[in-house]
């Protein structure tokens, strides 16, 4: 699984821990979820934050959901769940790990 490079273009918002964004641990950086979508610093920029293809988290017997006590966090069309310093997606009958 790879994460695509997309300049979200005019993003005059400069995120942080006090900027009122979801921080989501992201592998050796922090996204900081946005109106729906992800985003993180990059070369004075600030990047889409997309995982590209797909990766079932196996073995997650965990059903999340809006009292599973995990943090919530809108994604385009969909919600994801932190857990574990990575998010996770429904789809198909399983987990994604994003």
């Amino acid at each position: 699984m790879t994460t695509m490079h997309v300049e979200h273009p005019s993003h005059t918002h400069a995120h942080g821990p006090d900027c009122g964004h979801t921080a989501v641990p992201h592998g050796d950086h922090t996204d900081y979820a946005h109106d729906g979508h992800l985003h993180r610093e990059h070369g004075g920029h600030w990047d889409e934050c997309e995982t590209d293809g797909h990766v079932a988290h196996d073995g997650h017997t965990h059903q999340h959901g809006a009292d599973c006590g995990h943090e919530s966090v809108l994604h385009g069309d969909h919600v994801d769940y932190l857990h574990d310093g990575h998010r996770h997606a429904a789809h198909a009958g399983h987990w994604d790990d994003h």
